[in-house]
């Protein structure tokens, strides 16, 4: 067993709840079961076979799992009830309600990211989170979380940080045309990604644009050589909030493989994203049919990468200068598991072992990169295995 030793102070018998077993659950259940702080993994999950696989794949005595509805509030908060701290790795729409029942069983609560209106939902918890002294933090996945965390982490290195540039995406080791994309996680998160408005600073002001435009070349080690990068809906407000007041510009693009983006505003462009219904004899809306067929199309098991560069410039002791992480992990023959996995779950484990920790104190809703000590978290994920490099120009 790989037991992991990387930092965590306060409470030594952890016990962490994490609500879905599918790819993600299973995933983050696995780096936490091998840690040595924790004594208790809980996994809920609607489907019998969903929980058998977890099993056929982790043998941990610290393993529990429960074939529960996470809309059942009572049941859940019978298996919750000692938990320090409940992850969801579910339908995102499910966040609002099982971070509600976490705070009403005395757990903290994270999850892996959803859109704007679950968002909002979950901070008009904030008071009710604030006055039990726990936390509600969302967006901990890859993208926003790990992102986020790493940018803020980089600028934070700065005396003046001036910009900031997220590049983030996971990409299939064998593209195939048109799309040369696969579903890593969810289709509809995909959608809201490439149609909601893109915010970005640049000179100091807010500025608005739509998804899939400007891009722009990068290029990677090989297998990879160069990729495209364009703008997708993202959480850049989480970091200008406590960035300071000299960043002036920021912006985020996603990673994919080139002649994407062309192709998927040619999707849209016809109206497949649209929410109303298809006729007036069917409940179906274009983006019901449109999800459907992306998970149909481009779903399924496949090898990939995660790629990431984040570069800050600013000044550092009197000088000009220029900070940029870099990652590319890719998919793990050895595990069988996903890069988009491996990222994702390191990053949520992480998290959530310093909230149940008791070392994160006060409470609210708040995304990680404002609470979590940024340089553990930085530290801890690279003792989990993340290859993250450094190096300033």
């Amino acid at each position: 067993m790989r037991i992991l030793r990387f930092h965590t102070e306060g409470q030594q018998d952890m016990k962490i709840s994490i609500i879905g077993a599918g790819h993600m659950g299973s995933a983050i259940a696995q780096e936490l079961v091998d840690h040595e702080d924790v004594s208790v993994v809980r996994v809920c999950d609607a489907h019998t076979r969903s929980l058998q696989r977890l099993h056929e794949h982790l043998d941990s005595p610290k393993l529990r799992s429960f074939q529960v509805d996470a809309r059942d509030d009572r049941t859940m908060a019978s298996i919750l009830e000692d938990s320090h701290c409940v992850i969801g790795a579910t339908d995102p729409a499910l966040y609002p309600k099982l971070a509600r029942i976490a705070l009403t069983s005395g757990s903290h609560f994270c999850d892996l990211g959803s859109s704007a209106p679950v968002l909002e939902q979950e901070y008009r918890l904030a008071t009710r989170a604030t006055e039990k002294s726990l936390w509600v933090v969302p967006n901990c996945g890859l993208d926003p979380g790990l992102s986020n965390m790493l940018c803020l982490h980089a600028i934070r290195q700065f005396d003046k940080p001036v910009r900031a540039h997220l590049r983030v995406g996971d990409v299939p080791l064998e593209p195939e045309p048109p799309f040369n994309f696969r579903i890593s996680w969810s289709a509809e998160k995909l959608v809201d990604d490439y149609t909601l408005p893109v915010e970005y600073m640049e000179n100091g002001e807010r500025v608005s644009t739509t998804p899939l435009t400007d891009v722009e070349d990068i290029s990677f080690s090989e297998p990879f050589g160069e990729m495209e990068a364009f703008h997708t809906a993202g959480l850049l407000k989480t970091i200008c909030d406590v960035a300071g007041p000299t960043l002036e510009n920021i912006d985020h693009k996603s990673i994919r493989w080139p002649g994407h983006a062309r192709n998927m505003q040619f999707l849209l462009a016809l109206g497949f994203a649209e929410q109303r219904n298809i006729d007036v004899q069917s409940h179906l809306t274009y983006r019901d049919v449109l999800t459907r067929r992306l998970k149909q199309r481009l779903g399924g098991e496949y090898e990939d990468a995660v790629l990431l560069r984040i570069f800050v410039s600013g000044r550092k002791e009197g000088r000009d200068a220029r900070l940029v992480y870099e990652m590319i992990q890719q998919f793990d023959r050895d595990r069988n598991m996903t890069a988009i996995r491996r990222c994702t779950s390191i990053t949520a484990a992480t998290i959530a072992l310093q909230l149940a920790s008791g070392s994160v104190k006060g409470g609210g809703v708040c995304p990680p990169e404002q609470i979590i000590p940024l340089q553990t978290f930085f530290d801890n994920v690279q003792a989990a295995g993340l290859p993250l490099t450094t190096r300033w120009e």
